[in-house]
């Protein structure tokens, strides 16, 4: 049975995930995220970590949501804000579709983000140097990369992801939070 809005509209589970807070100088409390995210109109708003994973439920379509919460963060606490909207689904696919074991030496990270991300961070990553052991991986409408502990931003691939012109093309997150996020869900 489908959880409602009362209403009879459909409710599902979403995770918005936002790039850049709590670096670089874009400090929020997340108690206070969830607050602007409520006021905006999703419901069952909650956190994990400080690092921008806000979990919420809602009737509306990621892109629509997306618009609506980047503009109400945005106008709350004064920044430009990126976000990207994954349903619940969209991260248990993200999840599944890692290919890479989890050993103690490694990160991984999945990427989420527009449309195309995945195949453009695949060809950035064939393009640059590569650390001893490092990988990275596109599978389906994914990409997974693999890195030394410690290497992370070190690496060329990783010096890539901070480039201003992607900025509003995706974020990042360790596979262990995509899972946190899923089980949270």
């Amino acid at each position: 049975m489908k959880k409602t809005d009362g209403s009879g509209n459909s409710l599902r589970k979403y995770c918005a995930f936002l790039r850049g807070v709590n670096v670089q100088g874009t400090t929020m409390k997340m108690a206070e995220a969830c607050g602007v995210f409520e006021e905006a109109g999703v419901r069952e708003v909650s956190s994990l970590l400080a690092s921008g994973n806000i979990l919420f439920s809602s009737e509306k379509e990621p892109a629509v949501l997306r618009e609506v919460l980047q503009k109400a963060l945005g106008e709350h606490f004064q920044y430009e804000a990126f976000l990207f909207v994954k349903d619940q689904a969209e991260i248990a696919i993200l999840c599944e579709n890692n290919p890479f074991e989890s050993h103690p030496d490694f990160h991984v990270y999945g990427f989420v983000g527009v449309d195309t991300i995945a195949s453009v961070l695949a060809g950035e990553f064939e393009k640059a140097g590569k650390a001893e052991r490092e990988e990275g991986r596109k599978v389906k409408d994914n990409f997974y990369w693999k890195v030394p502990k410690g290497d992370t931003l070190e690496s060329e691939f990783g010096k890539i992801l901070g480039r201003k012109n992607l900025k509003n093309a995706f974020t990042s997150r360790n596979i262990n939070t995509f899972e946190k996020i899923l089980k949270k869900l």
